[in-house]
């Protein structure tokens, strides 16, 4: 072995253990446990009982309604982020005094955690929208958050308030990358606004298109902090997601094994979910 491949191993056998750690360890002890009856306290107090957990997961409706709800949950947030999201990279790269600080105010919301977010909607949706409700004398703005309609929307909202900026960034970054000769050219051949963004800016996003749709589907399936914070699943477990789902199964009803089977299921759902989006957006790429 050469100092250069010594070296490079160095460099890699840190990284190497922290994956093997934090990921790999957890998900085949995951795998394994999903096959027992384990409570999630007693380490030799279990059973095989082989693929019961996972054949129970047929018949709670309690996990399928929550992936249902999660589903709408992540189709809805995954366009409101990326037409917001895209509509303010539009935006600040114009050129424009204020188009800078605009960046850092639009960021800004990505910087707040998700149980703070979910703390000052919360407020919003039920002290300041019951203020307005009552000046206005609509009824529209009164009891959000205590049906599954409102609930939900509310989720929406407040996702998307916090992620649009973030991808707001990447599409900054890929629209900065379009050659000016281009813009320029489309302008000389008598070309309007938006032919300029659905001819040329459109086409060429594509690839941002990819990594915006994998990050925001990903992060939609795997919302937990937000949901707790803001409405708890309530009411009666109509706005309850995935995550908090299994959370309650492992650590509110101690039922650890078949909580790990919900996981390891949702992960292959997301896995799946995740290769098909990125084979079909990917197709539709263009080097730039």
């Amino acid at each position: 072995m050469t100092n250069k491949s010594i070296t490079y191993w160095l460099f890699l056998t840190p990284c190497l253990l922290a994956m093997t750690i934090v990921l790999v360890i957890p998900l085949l002890s995951g795998i394994y446990y999903s096959f027992t009856d384990w409570n999630g306290i007693f380490l030799s107090e279990y059973e095989f009982v082989g693929f019961d957990n996972y054949l129970r997961l047929l018949s709670d409706t309690r996990f399928k309604d929550s992936l249902i709800f999660t589903t709408k949950f992540a189709i809805t947030s995954i366009i409101g982020i990326n037409v917001i999201g895209l509509g303010l990279a539009l935006l600040v790269t114009q050129k424009f005094k204020f188009s800078t600080p605009l960046r850092t105010v639009f960021f800004m919301p990505n910087l707040i955690g998700g149980i703070i977010l979910g703390l000052i909607w919360q407020f919003i949706f039920i002290r300041s929208f019951e203020a307005i409700g009552e000046i206005l004398g609509m009824s529209f703005f009164s009891g959000w958050l205590s049906t599954p309609a409102t609930g939900f929307w509310g989720l929406v909202i407040l996702y998307v308030w916090q992620m649009a900026g973030y991808i707001m960034i990447i599409y900054i970054s890929f629209l900065n990358n379009i050659p000016n000769e281009l813009i320029e050219a489309s302008m000389i051949d008598g070309a309007n606004i938006w032919q300029r963004f659905w001819r040329i800016k459109f086409p060429l996003l594509a690839p941002a298109f990819t990594v915006s749709l994998f990050l925001t589907l990903s992060g939609a399936f795997r919302v937990y902090d937000q949901n707790m914070a803001l409405t708890a699943g309530g009411p009666f477990g109509s706005t309850e997601m995935v995550a908090m789902n299994i959370f309650n199964s492992a650590f509110i009803r101690n039922d650890m094994a078949y909580a790990q089977a919900q996981a390891i299921v949702f992960l292959v759902i997301i896995v799946i979910i995740s290769l098909i989006q990125i084979g079909i957006t990917r197709k539709r790429e263009v080097d730039l």
